[in-house]
Formats: structure tokens, sequence, C-alpha cells
């Protein structure tokens, strides 16, 4: 019995319900049950000073492995079913993200990761900036920081996929 109950944990048939997560809104418990466990992540740089990427790489990395979470980064926005965006949104690329989003099967779910996607951060007010992710495509989640610490990207990305 003891090796039935070690297989069902290992290879992770057991259906119970994930727990509520920090970061999951109602929108994302939503689309939980349509990604499965697993979400399909597409990195998009809106203008950002490189910082989130160097953290992203890291979240994706051998030490944090969100990988092991279901979250997969992927090339292509028809094959994502999350956008991952950093820096704050710059009027070359404001017309590109809208077409990456909408390029995107349902469910279509959007993270802002750093200051800057947020509210512009130290860009705030700059001629180049249109402004915050949210004003451009609608943002699901949101991660706080200057660069923010991989473990919060990881946490957000778990939120995403339920558990």
């Amino acid at each position: 019995m003891l090796r039935l109950w070690r297989r069902i944990v290992r290879t992770g048939r057991v259906a119970e319900p994930a727990p509520a997560h920090p970061y999951t809104t109602h929108a994302q418990r939503a689309a939980t049950a349509d990604l499965a466990g697993s979400v399909q992540v597409r990195h998009v740089n809106a203008g950002s000073c490189n910082g989130c990427e160097v953290e992203i790489g890291s979240a994706f990395g051998a030490v944090y492995d969100v990988q092991r979470y279901g979250a997969r980064l992927v090339t292509s926005p028809r094959h994502a079913d999350a956008l991952l965006v950093t820096g704050p949104v710059t009027r070359n690329l404001a017309e590109p993200l809208r077409s990456t989003y909408e390029a995107m099967s349902g469910p279509k779910l959007v993270v802002a990761v750093g200051d800057c996607a947020r509210d512009c951060g130290v860009f705030a007010g700059a001629h180049g900036v249109a402004g915050p992710v949210r004003d451009i495509v609608p943002v699901d989640a949101e991660v706080a920081g200057c660069p923010p610490r991989p473990e919060e990207i990881v946490a957000a990305l778990r939120g995403l996929t339920g558990r």
C-alpha cells in the first residue's frame, strides 16, 4: 500500500484542488482549470533595462527551476498561454505588444514583471514611454521589485499553474 501511495504522489495523479495562491486573481483561478497544471509562457521585453530579464533567466535556471511547476518558455505567441512583460511600454513597442497579445489563443494571461511594467518606475513621464503594461493590454498579475527576486517570479508563475 505504501508503494502505491508513493507512486500516486510521485506521478501527481492525486486530484486535489490547489490552494488559493496570493498572486492569483479570479480570472486566473478560472483559467487554471483550462491550463491543466501547466502554462506556456512568452516573454516580451517592452523597453526594460534588462534587470528583470536576468531574474527571469534565474527563475527558469537550475536553482529556482520554475519548469518543475509546469511553466515553460515558448518562442511563439500562438503557443503561449501567458505573457511575461518587462519594462515600461515604449511608444515603438506598444503596437507589437498588442499584436502579440492578440495572437495568443485563450485563456490569455498577462504578468507584468517589475516596477517599470507595473507603473513605469523611474521612467515615468519619459518622452519615449507610452505607459505601464496595463494601459496597453489587460494585466492579470503583477510582480513588484526593481528587479523582482526570482522567488517572486516563480511564485507568480506557480499561481498561474495552480500548483
